[in-house]
């Protein structure tokens, strides 16, 4: 039996303040909690975006970033990315390669159509897949998924950001992030 995912709860300052089960977390009263989001780049420079699974609490079936998620107590943002990635976008851990934090200090609050709040600190990293081999996503995570090249999804993110996340959007709008997805 699996143990129940539990967020880390912060203060304004990022300080822990306790926790709570992620099932029950996301509401119109969201927390301050902690997380991470991360844009997975291959051997071609390709970024993978993921459509959100339709039943995911906040946000489903909307395109969004390669994969994101929350730490677990006493977890760093980097050791929750080398954990949930390969777990939601479905590769060997081993080809997720360098692991970079672009966005140390990314933080944001977003409320959906129904009201639910997401409302995060949320480190953003940029990751190199190394090796070949297919995707197999989680599909509790991902609905669907796409390679493209940087300059398109920004093209696509600055004309419709109507149809992406709304923390990916705003993640883009951050040169350091767009540098790092071209290098």
């Amino acid at each position: 039996m699996t143990q129940p995912e539990l967020v880390v709860l912060v203060d304004e300052d990022g300080t822990p303040t306790g926790t709570a089960l992620k099932s029950e977390v996301h509401t119109t009263d969201t927390p301050l909690h902690l997380a991470f989001s991360c844009y997975v780049v291959d051997g071609a420079g390709r970024v993978l975006i993921t459509r959100r699974a339709l039943g995911k609490k906040t946000w489903p079936g909307v395109w969004t970033n390669s994969a994101c998620g929350h730490l677990a107590p006493g977890e760093t943002a980097a050791e929750a990315a080398r954990r949930r990635v390969p777990h939601e976008i479905g590769v060997e851990a081993e080809r997720l390669g360098e692991l970079t934090e672009v966005l140390p200090q990314f933080r944001y609050r977003a409320v959906d159509s129904r009201g639910i709040v997401e409302w995060e600190i949320c480190p953003v990293f940029v990751a190199r897949l190394e090796g070949t081999g297919g995707l197999s996503p989680e599909a509790e995570e991902v609905d669907s998924f796409a390679w493209t090249t940087p300059e398109k999804l920004f093209a696509a993110v600055d004309a419709a950001p109507f149809a992406f996340s709304p923390w990916m959007v705003e993640q883009l709008g951050h040169a350091e992030l767009r540098r790092a997805l071209l290098a």
